[in-house]
């Protein structure tokens, strides 16, 4: 069941793009909320709310507060759910909601969507976590400063792109020129029925250059061999190729990290590339000080990756320094990348890679 409670809206502590941070009152406590205003619309101090406090609960991380489900009553409107298209997005729950896909009839992007059958070699990157979108497109950017960037967003983490506060300081710094959710997430400039036709927009609409895919923030894992969403990177594989693109992967690679499992190569990239994947990528892999770089080339070799995959090796500082020029902050797991910097040099050294193939 859902964890519900009501609360009082204290302050209002940040407006960003689909996105209003809350300072809310639970049961005699301060706590924070989110709260969609595409899905609820906007908010006021002092208004009565309803909380979904599962996550905090749990003690979740990445979306450990509570989320606005509904408002009083008398401070919605209750007819304003009126808008473009008729795709739907969280099907079947309360939270349902029309979108204008560009696949639909309606949409000014339909005959685009219909022309356009391959990628026809464009790089992809394939990062499996939220936390290298930023490495990615840094880069991406350092290589080529003039490359068009589209995000696309599957559905396997945060369904919602305004939960990401990545997402916007990307598009700010012009890392990142377009965005696209895919699936049953939403919020993107472009919303898509599935990963297929998202790729496709991305290149028949936005014009990208360069395309990354990464799932949205709150990676899910158990500790299990196929209990986790980034497995999601195989298939993603899998759909690059099948649309005629260049299949670039981003590895998952630690030396901070204290768990076995992702000490070096992660096991996670491992299963995700190598029995997920049913077909061969590019994996990219950072120049890095000559102990790690044995250490994570015998785990490549090892694990069988090699056999499958081309393995190419490329710089990720320059788009380290370029993140840190345009004023980027980037982090994973409470880690910055002067803490464990191999995690952030290979989404950035993926980046590098991609923007040399689209040239």
């Amino acid at each position: 069941m859902i964890d519900l409670a009501l609360g009082q809206v204290k302050q209002i502590l940040e407006r960003r793009a689909g996105a209003v941070e809350l300072l809310v009152e639970v049961g005699g406590q301060a706590a924070t909320a989110i709260l969609y205003p595409s899905l609820l619309g906007d908010v006021e101090t002092g208004e009565t709310v309803v909380l979904n406090t599962t996550a905090v609960r749990l003690g979740l991380g990445t979306g450990g507060v509570h989320f606005v489900v509904a408002r009083s009553p008398d401070r919605m409107r209750l007819d304003s759910g009126h808008g473009p298209g008729h795709i739907i997005k969280q099907r079947y729950t309360p939270l349902q909601h029309r979108c204008l896909s560009v696949e639909e009839a309606d949409s000014p992007h339909r005959a685009a969507i219909e022309a356009c059958c391959s990628l026809e070699g464009m790089p992809v990157v394939l990062a499996p976590l939220h936390s290298m979108l930023g490495p990615a497109a840094a880069g991406i950017k350092a290589a080529a400063a003039e490359a068009c960037i589209a995000y696309v967003m599957p559905d396997c983490a945060a369904l919602p792109i305004a939960f990401s506060r990545l997402v916007p300081a990307l598009k700010r710094a012009g890392f990142v020129d377009a965005t696209i959710t895919t699936g049953q997430a939403f919020g993107g400039d472009l919303e898509a029925v599935n990963l297929f036709s998202g790729l496709i927009a991305a290149r028949a609409v936005s014009r990208a250059d360069v395309i990354i895919v990464a799932q949205g923030p709150g990676n899910v894992g158990t500790g299990t061999e196929y209990g986790f969403s980034a497995i999601a990177q195989g298939e993603w594989v899998n759909a690059v190729s099948a649309l005629g693109g260049d299949a670039i992967a981003v590895p998952r690679l630690s030396f901070a990290d204290q768990r076995e499992r992702h000490r070096g190569l992660s096991r996670q990239t491992v299963v995700a590339l190598g029995v997920a994947a049913q077909v061969g990528a590019t994996i990219v892999l950072p120049e890095l000080p000559t102990d790690q770089r044995k250490e994570i080339e015998a785990q490549v070799e090892s694990s069988g990756l090699a056999a499958k995959h081309e393995i190419v090796t490329a710089p990720g500082e320059p788009g380290l320094q370029e993140a840190e020029r345009r004023g980027i902050e980037l982090g994973s797991m409470g880690r910055a990348p002067r803490e464990d910097p191999v995690f952030f040099l290979a989404a950035a050294a993926a980046g590098a890679v991609a923007a040399e193939r689209a040239k």
